[in-house]
């Protein structure tokens, strides 16, 4: 089992930043790849950004200059920094961890809002 612990969201203005960490323990090993994911009310949740264990990242074209994914394989934790957000960035992020099963996080709230 891989537990699976989502932090750093919050309320910011458009135009802000924030920085979210998802961090993994149990049974790590073997983890290969860990995504960012987003839901917003009514909508369907959706990929925002993936790194793989060896550094390969993806990203939805939405945030594509403004987000950047990074992680700390020792640590396994991912990280997600937010620039520039707007307020259709708010939504629920949610941290997923593939093994050999994907994991998931709680989620996180962001709200973007003047």
């Amino acid at each position: 089992q891989v537990q699976v612990v989502e932090s750093g969201g919050g309320l910011v203005q458009p135009g802000g930043s924030l920085r979210l960490s998802c961090a993994a323990s149990g049974s790590t090993f073997g983890i290969h790849r860990m995504s960012w994911y987003r839901q917003a009310p009514g909508k369907q949740r959706e990929l925002v950004a993936a790194i793989t264990v060896l550094g390969s990242t993806d990203y939805a074209d939405s945030v594509k200059g403004r987000f950047t994914i990074s992680r700390d394989n020792a640590r396994n934790t991912v990280f997600l920094q937010m620039n520039s957000l707007r307020p259709d960035d708010t939504a629920v992020y949610y941290c997923k961890v593939e093994s050999a099963r994907p994991y998931w996080g709680p989620g996180t709230q962001v709200t973007v809002s003047s």
